[in-house]
């Protein structure tokens, strides 16, 4: 399998609708960079591992552990797994489940519950007309417009981040997890509550991370008896976690709500004003349910995102000298602007293959059949659950040429045009796509394209780069990395 071998430097002479670029790599940097295996690009295993194996898995990334079948097939069916489950992995199966017969397929009860403990009722775990109320309620805060008004604030950000960058001096060594985590956290607090970012930003990054890792689950919290236990006192951790975060929402709500037509046009503000059909808008906790949840969809998956891009341009020099040249070219050493995401087609197709390569969160969704159905062929009985992942799904071997290799140009419009919209989900799909896919798409380009005009970023050597799987994918322990200047 060539892909397999998708690490290697090369030089590479590309043409693109009429526009040819030369991209190549000095013979110093092809002989500095070292072929590094890429975490979690292995093959997949030919045979489904056993139960043990299986659990010992689910430690790190379990996505890992899923059979060569299940890339290679519509449906894929186990048959040592507990229970009835089946993996959908064919665009129109994906589109059965996701859009054409959603009713019939609520998501599962234990992912409700998971969502629950951590973001109250808000988008990711409210079912119904809760649900549908809400996104009604929230799109206007996430309409294009909308979306192009946070772009100074995200721009602001990142150069920001640049000083930061800059103080070390150029060969400082980083764990670019946590960079990524604290410029999206600083991001998504001064989007979200403007002036009073600064006091949010020290709070919110610990609650954050600190419920994360509380809320990690694995073979016990699926038993019967021994489950809810350990999800109530999982639940119980977290509210005590998030108790002065909480406390500091609330009282920052009430100050918008005697003078909201004053305050500042950010996304609480939003939030607050919005209003359904019949005039009525969220209460005080149901703003602070979505908040936790924009908190966490909106910084998380964004910075496991540019974790990886760093990661995988680090291993590819000449898409990275591609990126360089979009950026040279189009910014000439100025920072970007809202208005310049639509001119960096190049950088906006990196940050996509990352995701296809390395999807910040891996399992779309588990359903549960209420009623009996068919998909691709297959009947599937009520009950059933059945599990989409993106981490498969990207990967399919009938959905993607040499899958295991980083190709950001996969996503040019020409070699796009005919691929299903259910064969790529970063960001889900049918009724309950992320409702922020546009903003964290413009936040992405804005960071890579702010950052990589300054500086690259080189891998440090000897690490044993594993990734690990909790709600969203993550390098296992962070990924150190030197920053160059460039």
């Amino acid at each position: 399998m060539t892909g397999e071998f998708g690490w290697f430097a090369e030089s590479a002479l590309r043409r693109r609708g009429g526009l040819r670029i030369l991209v190549s790599v000095s013979t110093v940097e092809a002989t500095r960079l070292k072929p590094h295996p890429l975490a979690g690009m292995a093959p997949p295993p030919a045979k489904p591992l056993s139960l043990w194996k299986q659990a010992r898995a689910g430690k790190g990334n379990p996505f890992e552990s899923i059979p060569l079948a299940a890339y290679e097939e519509a449906i894929y069916a186990p048959k040592s797994a507990p229970g009835r489950y089946v993996m959908v992995h064919d665009p129109e199966g994906v589109r059965r489940v996701m859009v054409e017969n959603v009713a019939n397929y609520p998501k599962n009860r234990m992912e409700r519950k998971f969502f629950t403990a951590m973001f109250g009722e808000g988008l990711l775990s409210s079912e119904g007309e809760l649900w549908r109320r809400h996104r009604k309620i929230m799109a206007p805060a996430f309409d294009p417009r909308s979306v192009a008004g946070y772009a100074p604030a995200m721009a602001d950000a990142a150069q920001a981040f640049v000083a930061r960058w800059d103080r070390p001096g150029s060969g400082a060594e980083v764990d670019i997890a946590a960079e990524m985590q604290a410029i999206t956290v600083d991001i998504i607090c001064r989007t979200m509550f403007s002036s009073d970012a600064e006091e949010l930003i020290g709070l919110a990054g610990p609650a954050l991370r600190a419920a994360q890792a509380s809320l990690e689950f694995g073979v016990l919290d699926f038993l019967p008896v021994i489950g809810p236990m350990r999800l109530r006192a999982k639940q119980n951790a977290v509210h005590g976690i998030f108790a002065r975060l909480d406390a500091t929402i609330h009282r920052m709500i009430a100050a918008r709500e005697k003078n909201l037509a004053d305050s500042p046009r950010d996304l609480l503000t939003r939030l607050m004003e919005a209003r359904d059909e019949e005039g009525k808008g969220l209460s005080a906790s149901e703003v602070r349910d979505e908040v936790i949840t924009i908190f966490m969809a909106g910084h998380e998956t964004t910075a496991v995102a540019m974790t990886f891009v760093w990661y995988l341009l680090s291993q590819h020099p000449a898409e990275e000298a591609k990126l360089h040249a979009e950026l040279d070219a189009v910014l000439g050493g100025r920072a970007p602007a809202g208005e310049d995401v639509a001119r960096l087609p190049y950088t906006r197709m990196v940050i996509e293959e990352a995701m296809r390569m390395y999807p910040p969160a891996p399992a779309v969704s588990m359903r549960t059949a209420v009623k009996d159905d068919e998909i691709c062929g297959m009947k599937v009985k009520a009950g059933t659950q059945v599990l989409i992942t993106s981490w498969v799904l990207h990967r399919h071997r009938k959905l993607w040429e040499e899958p295991e290799r980083f190709d950001p140009e996969r996503f040019s419009p020409e070699r796009s045009a005919g691929r299903s919209r259910f064969a790529y989900m970063p960001f889900g799909a049918g009724p309950r796509v992320c409702i922020g896919a546009a903003f964290a798409m413009q936040e992405a380009v804005l960071i890579l394209a702010t950052l990589a005009q300054r500086y690259r970023a080189v891998l440090v050597e000897g690490q044993d780069i594993q990734l690990q799987s909790r709600i969203t994918l993550r390098p296992k322990g962070g990924i150190r990395m030197r920053v160059e200047r460039r």
